[in-house]
């Protein structure tokens, strides 16, 4: 067996977001040992270079200096050596996500593959990892939130820890600072929330809902849970959302104002349903992902691209389950979830990049495409989370409408066959057990969901459940669908066919395909000065569009760069793009039933 790869890790400088790490090989490579930083995190699909923040770095052996050469952007040799090899560098640290490292006087936070060098060659190896305090006094108030195994360190405190494998080593991110904690039991399994990050929250309140999504997933795949112990780590922040799971925790981060306040009215606000949406979608990844996982992550290589046709099912069938859980352990009503679906059918109906790019060229293309989108990214591409999720729910609604299975035993047999085994699922495993467990040849299914780009059918499954679908155009730019019109729908709403940047200035930082602004030739970035003659703002650019009729000709003035254009603009009436699904009353004992199987809440409440 490896003698372990021994790793410290300690913000030296947080003022200048600065970590010190090093990492010690008892037994190097005799003809002289390589070192990469990977170049991209697991669940989150881009090249991001985590070795273009190393400041320095230098080796030893012995108390002499070894000679290191870069191969490569992420790649370092040493020199040959006899006995323990020990290399230093500083990480600058300045990335304020889920997904690389941060520090400063406030707080610290890192995901291993961001700061921790891998061994070539003992990748296997266990290691053990030294979080030390950064220096100063005014530090003694900070904690350690990781999921990581202590060795020696105390709990939520500085000192040693310990991984099984490099693997395991970048798969517990840690925060740092003055952190707030709660927890909670489910399903036998140790829970914590930490957050940090300025807040006020109903703690009690936050952990009794999480507990419920988290049984519901844990009863939903079969006790035991596959983790010993789960943290929620959440950075509450004034404006932020994303999430990103690891193998017994996840790095999330909210608007602090979307956690439960003390005192708040027992009804859930919108912010608090899509924080525990958030918290459902990566919680259930521990086994959608991290444990079920497509063949090709299996024996993926951190310094390149792996490649699967496949996220759409472990992003969109995630997506689904996510607001699903919400309803099925009772935290939301029919209606609610209904009008989530909604939101989730609106922003794909709002991407005409949907016609242009399939579900599997999407997973595929993640890469180059959904993670490094730009301002044509509506026009181009599709989202495989939220067209891989009515994806999954045309899926399950059809095998509950033309069989006896659901996609619900789809998923549990997916964890029997490759989650708890590590083997990994082909690229038409999904399908082919589908078939396996329905009897339904769902070839043609799978053909349209997958490889075509005309819209899903949602409306006629989703009647055969009492469920109706409808179209209806946006009452205004914040109209996320979901919810009935609430003003006349025979006056028509007139529009650029454009989104606004967030600054002050009416400045188009997306023109849609076919749309007024573009056919009159503005383009991204055009700033819209004038109106007719009026100057225009973010404030008053809809009372100016709504002055006018579908196909009015309006004069406007807008700078490009730093010249003034001029452009004859004919609006069109808002298109309907905005899903509303609502439950039908009056509907047979037949549709009743299916409807109950498919959307019941499996949990009775507190």
């Amino acid at each position: 067996m490896s003698s372990p790869i021994a790793y410290a890790i300690r913000p030296s400088r947080p003022e200048a977001h600065v970590y010190a790490v090093s990492c010690t090989v008892q037994v190097p490579d005799a003809g002289g040992q390589r070192l990469f930083l990977p170049n991209w995190i697991p669940g989150s699909y881009l090249i991001r270079d985590f070795a273009k923040h190393v400041l320095r770095l230098e080796a030893e052996c012995g108390g002499q200096p070894v000679a290191v050469s870069k191969l490569s952007k992420e790649t370092w040799a040493c020199a040959p050596c006899q006995g323990p090899l020990t290399v230093s560098y500083e990480v600058y640290a300045w990335d304020f996500s889920v997904r690389g490292a941060h520090v400063d006087a406030t707080h610290g936070y890192f995901n291993g593959t961001s700061v921790f060098l891998c061994v070539e060659g003992q990748e296997a190896a266990s290691c053990t990892l030294n979080i030390r305090p950064p220096p100063g006094e005014c530090y003694r108030h900070w904690q350690v939130a990781t999921a990581m195994a202590r060795d020696g360190a105390p709990r939520r405190g500085f000192g040693r820890y310990w991984a099984e494998d490099y693997a395991e080593l970048v798969d517990h991110p840690v925060e740092l600072g003055e952190i707030r904690f709660a927890g909670f039991t489910a399903c036998g399994v140790p829970h914590e929330v930490a957050i940090s990050g300025r807040q006020r929250s109903d703690m009690e309140r936050l952990c009794t809902d999480l507990r419920r999504v988290c049984e519901q997933h844990i009863r939903f795949f079969g006790e035991p849970a596959p983790m010993e112990r789960y943290l929620f780590l959440v950075m509450a922040v004034g404006e932020g959302y994303g999430g990103l799971e690891h193998r017994a925790s996840c790095s999330l981060m909210c608007n602090r104002w979307d956690l439960p306040g003390p005192g708040d009215e027992p009804t859930m606000s919108e912010g608090y349903r899509r924080l525990l949406g958030l918290c459902s979608h990566e919680y259930f990844h521990t086994w959608n992902v991290k444990r079920i996982r497509p063949a090709a992550f299996v024996h993926w290589d951190l310094r390149r691209e792996s490649y699967t046709r496949m996220l759409w099912a472990f992003e969109g069938i995630t997506s689904y389950y996510d607001d699903l859980a919400l309803r099925r352990s009772g935290l939301i009503d029919e209606a609610g979830y209904l009008e989530l679906i909604g939101q989730t059918a609106t922003r794909v109906w709002r991407s005409s990049g949907r016609h242009k790019q399939s579900l599997a060229e999407s997973s595929f293309d993640a890469w180059t495409r959904f993670y490094q989108q730009d301002e044509n990214a509506p026009n181009a591409i599709v989202s495989y989370y939220t067209k891989g999720a009515l994806a999954a729910l045309i899926l399950d609604l059809t095998l509950r409408v033309r069989s006896t299975c659901t996609l619900d035993q789809v998923m549990r047999e997916l964890w029997e066959r490759y989650g708890k085994t590590g083997v990994g699922v082909p690229e038409d495993g999904v399908q082919r057990l589908a078939e396996s467990l329905s009897g339904l040849d769902l070839g043609s299914l799978f053909q349209q969901l997958l490889h075509e780009t005309e819209d899903p059918p949602l409306a006629e499954l989703l009647a055969a459940f009492g469920v109706r679908f409808e179209l209806r155009p946006a009452e205004s730019a914040d109209d996320a669908g979901g919810k009935p019109a609430r003003s006349d729908p025979r006056r028509p709403r007139c529009v650029l066919g454009a989104r606004l940047g967030n600054g002050p200035e009416v400045q188009l930082a997306q023109v849609y395909d076919g749309g007024p602004a573009q056919q009159a030739g503005l383009a991204p970035g055009d700033v819209v000065v004038a109106i007719d003659g009026i100057r225009a703002n973010v404030q008053n650019l809809d009372k100016l569009l709504a002055r006018s009729a579908p196909g009015e000709r309006l004069e406007v003035h807008a700078f490009r760069r730093d010249e003034l254009l001029h452009f004859e603009v004919l609006p069109q009436a808002a298109p309907a793009d905005t899903c509303v699904l609502t439950l039908v009353s009056d509907v047979s004992p037949e549709v009743a039933a299916r409807r109950q199987a498919w959307l019941g809440a499996t949990e009775s409440r507190p």
